[in-house]
């Protein structure tokens, strides 16, 4: 049976879907976290931090070693670097999350959290060794901060 070019492509784009819907959410499932110690968590940053960093830019610039997202939570609602974020594989990747209120953050797919003081930025670090789409999410209020995107 010979397919035409239009049910070709739309068996195609079904299959592409197939394969994207997976990594599309975490709902829950997180891959099996990296034994090899390059994940780290920290609650409070350390206070010799830079103040010269400008919290309102959007995708702040990636560090000499890797990349800084920076997040804000004021009131319940986020800013800063928000949305889908892209990260390249095998990338170190810094998240820095500063929210008015408790909270846990946790990255999905990788397995790391760590806790919110308010008004004290808390700091993820570690190496973007899995690919695919991972939600960062405050636990307790159920908040979605960014999608971390690795490929």
């Amino acid at each position: 049976m010979t397919m035409r070019p239009a049910r070709l492509s739309h068996a195609l784009a079904a299959s592409a879907l197939v394969l994207v819907l997976p990594l599309a959410g975490c709902a829950g499932t997180d891959a099996p976290a990296d034994d090899d110690g390059s994940a780290s968590s920290s609650a409070p940053a350390p206070s010799g931090a830079s103040p010269t960093e400008d919290a309102g830019a959007a995708t702040t610039p990636p560090a000499a070693s890797g990349t800084r997202i920076e997040v804000q939570v004021t009131g319940g609602q986020s800013s800063g670097d928000t949305g889908r974020v892209p990260v390249a594989a095998g990338e170190q990747v810094t998240l820095a999350i500063t929210s008015d209120a408790a909270d846990e953050v946790h990255v999905h797919g990788y397995d790391l959290t760590a806790d919110l003081v308010p008004g004290t930025p808390a700091e993820i670090t570690f190496d973007a060794t899995i690919p695919g789409v991972f939600e960062v999410e405050l636990h307790e209020a159920g908040t979605v901060l960014l999608t971390l995107q690795v490929s």
